[in-house]
């Protein structure tokens, strides 16, 4: 007998309480990623950029969140540059094009949450 694929969604196990920060940790030079919930219906990754690091632009089939956990960010959406701090979020509509970085000399780590 041949084994099925899973159509379990990707994430976390269970319910459970956590502090998203500590799933990612920053890495000279790098952009890290964790993705913790991939479904159908929209994923949530969790980022950590590494100062002068960031995403090219792109797009995404479902609305987008982004959340900045610790340090700044800057996030383009259709054209137009934010800077965001600990705490703020930017929402993007799907397929609006934006990308998202740490600016020099400040690392960022940021939830990137997909949703439909």
């Amino acid at each position: 007998m041949q084994n099925e694929p899973s159509s379990k969604p990707k994430g976390l196990a269970g319910a459970h309480v956590t502090t998203a920060a500590d799933f990612v940790s920053y890495q000279d030079g790098a952009v890290v990623s964790r993705e913790i919930v991939k479904k159908p219906t929209g994923n949530v990754t969790l980022f950590a950029f590494d100062e002068g690091q960031g995403l090219s632009e792109h797009t995404a089939p479902f609305d987008a969140l982004a959340q900045v956990l610790d340090g700044e960010a800057e996030i383009t959406i259709s054209g137009k540059v934010h800077q965001l701090k600990s705490g703020d979020d930017s929402h993007a509509r799907r397929s609006a094009p934006r990308s998202e970085g740490a600016p020099a000399l400040q690392n960022d780590a940021y939830d990137d949450s997909v949703l439909n």
